[in-house]
Formats: structure tokens, C-alpha cells, sequence
């Protein structure tokens, strides 16, 4: 205890130990120094001359390393000024290993940012390579491989520090059926949004219904997909009942029917009834939004209180506003076509009848009796 103490005493009146602590923060603040200029000039400097269609991959990779970049000069400031001392080799170990880790962890750090923006990448291999990439795809991919990368540097970070990751391997195989157990909804929905991704019966924006849930899809993860409801209300289903669900893809529709039955009077003449199918047909033929593959116009049936005329067809476009638009455009078309000929639409109704009985000699009867007898 006594010689710590009389070698601290020594270090702190030795003239030489100052000098080096000098030494020291001279390099820690040059490095920060130089930290603030390589980031306010040099590197936005590379980054703004890399800003162009041609490099927007390097652009995104440069971004994603940008702050990791800034934190790693101050760990590197840290240990260049410890390594100035020239303490003993048996304390140099501990900020070796703790520099290293640093380093391990800044590549980490920037492997997942780049790994939120690999829609631009994906967009890169797309075009080269001419693949399909589905815009489900891309968030599944990019959590994928966030979670690779912290795996990956959670396990060379625990070798770093001396531990042996092959008997936790080992130990996670030995422990794997009772975690299959344990975690078996889970699984269940990982391996569904697995399903969902291979299959695709969606994409993200598309327009789905379920027996659960009718929306528009926002989102989708390990566990669950997001669903924005019509009502603006966000749905998260998760995705071993999505994928086991019937799924009605509405975007995916190439065209949009339409069909209703238009009711006329019963005093409706047959050969005005006749021309009024055949006027509409003609109209829907000639319209330009109506998809001419099949086009149906026909006096159906006898209706309670009507002539019953069906109407069935297509509009080009899916989209709802525009498909609200070629309705209401053809409604009115059609209660055009129906004043030229003088023909009512008809509405519900119900004739009731009643039987008028005779109370005329009922009514004498009692006129009779109650007349009052005349005096003389």
C-alpha cells in the first residue's frame, strides 16, 4: 500500500508526467479539431460531389456512415492520447480492447443505417439486373438484415472480450425445442410473414380485405401487418391470421364493375321499355371510360312495383374517385334517356282497396225510430 502510494507521489512531481499528459490532450483536442473540419468541410464536400444519379449509392453509404464517422474520431482521440503515455503494457490491454469494440461497434452502427435506406439499393439492383422488387419486400429485407448485423457484431463483440460464443450456440441448440414451444405464436407469425413476402399476395398501399380487416396495407414485420382501416383507424394483424385468411386483393382489380337493377312503371308500353334497353346499351357501347368486354343492358324481371331493367358493366379505371366519376356520369345519362321516351322510374308502393258496403236502409231504419211522433 505504501509503495502505490510513494510511486503516485512520484508521478505527480515528476515534471516528465505532466509533459506527457500535455502531449496527450494536445493530440485529443487535434483530433477533435480536425473531427469538426473533416465534417463541415471535407466530408460534405465528398458527399455533396456524390450527390448525383449516377453515384446515389455511394451518396447513401456515405450518409449512413456519417455520425458513426463523427463518434469514432472521439474514441480515436481517446486512445492516440492514451497510447502517448506509455503507461505499462498490462494497462494498455483494457483500451485496446475497448478502442477495438469501438471500431466493431461504428461499422455496426452504419451496416443498420445503410440497412434502412436499401430501397435504394434494392432500386440499383433492380434496374441493372432487371428483377422484380415488390415495396413489401424492402422493409422485410432491411429488418432482416438489421438484425444479422447486431447479431453478427453481438457475437464478435462477445469473442473480443474472451467469451465462447460456440458453446452458447451449443447451448441454443440443446435449448431449441423448448423455445420452439414457448415462443410457438411467434413463430407462427414470423414463418407467416415469411408466407406473405414469397407469395405476395399484397404489396404495401394496396387495397385488402379479410374476414378481420378492410384497408389499405402500411406496413409489415416480423409479428404483425399494419392496415389503415377507410375509417382512418391503423389495424395490426398479426400476420399467422393474415396469412391463413382468404385475402381479397381490390388493387389488383384490372377493371371495376358495375351493377344495379333500374325499376320502371308497370304502365311503362312495351315498345318504349324496349328502345330504353337499347338506348342505354347503345350509351354504355359508345362511353369512353366503360370497358367494352362485356356489356349487359336487359329487361330482367317483374318486380312488386316495378319493371326490373339490369345493368351490368365495367369501367376502365379502378381508382374510386374516378370511378365514382364515370358513375354519376352515366347515371345522368341514363335519366336523360328515360325523359326523351317519357318513361318514370318507379318506387315502391302498395294499392290498398276497400270494400264500400251498403248501410242505406240501415241508415232509413234509424232515421224512422228516431224521428218523434207528431202531436195534434
Amino acid at each position: 500500500m505504501l509503495d502505490w502510494y510513494y510511486t503516485t507521489i512520484d508521478y505527480l512531481t515528476d515534471l516528465n508526467f505532466w509533459i506527457d499528459i500535455g502531449i496527450a490532450l494536445a493530440i485529443f483536442i487535434g483530433i477533435a479539431v480536425f473531427r469538426k473540419l473533416f465534417t463541415k468541410y471535407i466530408f460534405r464536400l465528398i458527399t455533396n460531389l456524390t450527390d448525383k444519379t449516377s453515384t446515389q449509392v455511394l451518396h447513401k453509404i456515405l450518409l449512413a456512415f456519417e455520425r458513426p464517422l463523427n463518434v469514432f474520431f472521439i474514441f480515436l482521440g481517446l486512445y492516440l492520447a492514451y497510447e502517448s503515455l506509455e503507461i505499462s503494457e498490462r494497462f494498455v490491454q483494457l483500451p485496446l480492447r475497448l478502442f477495438r469494440s469501438s471500431v466493431i461497434l461504428m461499422i455496426s452502427w452504419g451496416l443498420v443505417n445503410l440497412s434502412s435506406s436499401s430501397s435504394v439499393l434494392f432500386h440499383r439492383f433492380h434496374h441493372r439486373l432487371d428483377l422484380q422488387v415488390d415495396q413489401i419486400l424492402i422493409p422485410f429485407v432491411s429488418r432482416v438484415l438489421k438484425f444479422v448485423i447486431v447479431a453478427i457484431s453481438i457475437s464478435v463483440l462477445a469473442q473480443e472480450w474472451g467469451y465462447d460464443v460456440n458453446g452458447f450456440v451449443a447451448g441454443l441448440g440443446i435449448g431449441g425445442l423448448a423455445f420452439a414451444f414457448a415462443a410457438k405464436e411467434a413463430l407462427g407469425n414470423l414463418f407467416g410473414g415469411i408466407v406473405i413476402i414469397i407469395e405476395r399476395p399484397f404489396s404495401i398501399g394496396d387495397w385488402i380485405q379479410t374476414p378481420s380487416v378492410e384497408g389499405v396495407v402500411e406496413d409489415i414485420n416480423f409479428r404483425s401487418t399494419q392496415v389503415r382501416t377507410f375509417a382512418d383507424a391503423l389495424v395490426t394483424v398479426p400476420n399467422a391470421n393474415i396469412a391463413n385468411d382468404p385475402i381479397t386483393n381490390w388493387t389488383r382489380m384490372r377493371k371495376r364493375r358495375v351493377y344495379f337493377n333500374l325499376g320502371v312503371t308497370y304502365t311503362t308500353p312495351k315498345e318504349k321499355l324496349e328502345t330504353c334497353v337499347k338506348k342505354i346499351k347503345d350509351m354504355l357501347k359508345e362511353h369512353q371510360e366503360v370497358h367494352p368486354e362485356l356489356i349487359e343492358v336487359r329487361f330482367d324481371k317483374y318486380n312488386d312495383s316495378s319493371l326490373d331493367i339490369m345493368i351490368y358493366f365495367f369501367t376502365k379505371t379502378t381508382a374510386w374517385v374516378n370511378y365514382l366519376d364515370v358513375k354519376e356520369d352515366i347515371n345522368l345519362r341514363i335519366m336523360e334517356i328515360l325523359d326523351r321516351e317519357g318513361v318514370s322510374v318507379a318506387f315502391p308502393s302498395r294499392s290498398i282497396y276497400v270494400e264500400k258496403e251498403d248501410f242505406s236502409l240501415e241508415t232509413e231504419e234509424n232515421d224512422t225510430n228516431g224521428k218523434p211522433e207528431a202531436k195534434e
